[in-house]
Formats: C-alpha cells, structure tokens, sequence
C-alpha cells in the first residue's frame, strides 16, 4: 500500500492532464496488481477520464458544461445565493457535484489499466488558476 499527494496548477477553466505523473508514480511503486484510487481535496474542482488524442474533445466538454451552468452573472442563474465569493464559485461547486471527484483505477502487470485514448484530467471549474491537491492510494 502507497500514498501520495499530488499538487495540480491549473491555469483556469479546463482540464489539465495528469496522467504521465500518476502513471510514472505508480511505476515506482512497483505493484503486478492493485487499485488506484484518486481523490480531489477541493469542491469547486473535479477528476475525469477522458480521451486525450484529440484537444477538441476538452474544449468542447468545457464549452458545455459552461453553457450547462453558466457564472452568477447570467440571468438564468438568479436564483443562487452563494454569490460573495464571485460569480464563478457557485457554478464551479455545482458542476463539481455533477463530475466525479474520486476515481478508482485498476493496474495490472504494474501499469493502469486506461484504454488506448484515456487519459486522467483534473477539472477546473474557477475562473483563475488555483493549487489543486489530489491524493493518491495505491492499494
């Protein structure tokens, strides 16, 4: 069993990869067969699989969600009242609860087990960038 924290900039809205740094982890780790499990420390962000081969597939996955949950500032999101710390915090916490926030991983023959075009994004919902933390249990 293993653990690690893993610390994510983020440059704003999208989704940043990081795959090549779990994957290069758990490598050292040494494992024939375990359970990954990742786990994102914050409620206005969130954890996905998804494609990695075609830029595309992000911007288009950011491009909806914002559509589906636009910031405080957009008429058709009035009702809200958790508006003090900007008009992106609230949407940000709502498609944070759409989106997983823990993943779980099966590796085997000591590599995870994503398929040819999966890669691991963290998600930004907040308008600047932030210091995401991501624990990481291998077990």
């Amino acid at each position: 069993m293993a653990h690690r924290i893993f610390t994510v900039a983020t440059r704003g809205p999208g989704l940043t990869e990081m795959t090549r740094d779990v994957s290069r982890w758990v490598a050292e780790q040494g494992p024939d067969e375990a359970l990954l499990t990742l786990h994102i420390q914050h409620t206005s962000a969130s954890l996905l699989i998804q494609e990695n081969a075609d830029p595309e597939v992000q911007t288009d996955l950011q491009a909806f969600f914002h559509r589906l949950v636009p910031p405080t500032t957009d008429p058709t999101m009035a009702y809200l009242t958790h508006t003090y710390e900007g008009p992106d915090d609230m949407p940000g916490h709502i498609k944070a609860a759409l989106l997983p926030t823990s993943l779980q991983i099966p590796v085997m023959a000591g590599r995870m087990a994503l398929g040819t075009w999966q890669g691991i994004y963290l998600v930004e919902h907040r308008d600047r960038p932030h210091d995401r933390r991501v624990v990481a249990l291998l077990r």
